[in-house]
């Protein structure tokens, strides 16, 4: 007799963790915990420390312990790399994700982690701008162009934007305007440029190596 679909099966999730073992009389007595996970299970791409916790008890505690840096991306061509961007802000406890131009992106890649992580939308590079300046944070762009600053040799302040283009034609000259810095990522094969959400990876991971504590 061929196994059961995993499906099939109650209570099996693919990846994550059970219903509470002991049943509802043995349920941690603490509000971050959600009732109905406790009693179906936790299958949410979180860590574990946060298993069967609320949504807003966990947006909670990132809230607490977010970085100084915030991304941002221009939006003109409603790039499909902004949800992995978003997701890739999360993994990096960004302070906020910024979306400048069009309001609707396409969410598929961000794989729910934008419940998690809060995004504002600017209407254009100005608006955007006029945001950073009120904030006091430094605009720090991301782009191979000419008078780029290789990252390891950039200054990345503890306070600041990183500022994404889109896939193929990049930052536009009024992002590149408004940038305190136009930084790029050394690259070694023939491409002219890696995507978006790559590039947001590496940055953040770079920013987090010389400021994140362990």
């Amino acid at each position: 007799m061929p196994a059961p679909d995993e499906a099939s099966v109650p209570d099996a999730p693919t990846h994550g963790v059970g219903p509470w073992p002991g049943g509802e009389t043995a349920w941690p007595d603490d509000p971050r915990f959600d009732r109905e996970l406790l009693a179906h299970g936790d299958t949410r791409n979180v860590l574990d420390a946060y298993r069967y916790w609320t949504m807003d008890a966990i947006v909670a505690d990132l809230d607490g312990r977010r970085h100084g840096f915030h991304v941002a991306i221009e939006n003109w061509q409603h790039d499909m790399n902004i949800g992995s961007i978003v997701r890739s802000a999360n993994a990096f406890l960004a302070a906020e994700v910024h979306i400048i131009g069009r309001r609707r992106w396409n969410r598929r890649g961000a794989m729910v982690t934008d419940r998690y992580q809060h995004v504002r939308h600017h209407e254009d590079v100005a608006a955007f701008a006029a945001w950073a300046d009120a904030a006091s944070l430094p605009i720090i762009a991301i782009d191979n162009v000419p008078g780029s600053v290789a990252l390891p040799d950039a200054d990345l302040p503890e306070r600041c934007v990183l500022l994404f283009g889109q896939e193929g034609p990049g930052l536009s000259a009024e992002a590149v305007g408004a940038a305190s810095v136009v930084v790029e990522i050394t690259q070694y094969g023939s491409t002219r440029s890696i995507n978006a959400s790559a590039a947001g990876a590496v940055v953040m991971y770079e920013w987090c190596r010389r400021w994140a504590s362990a």
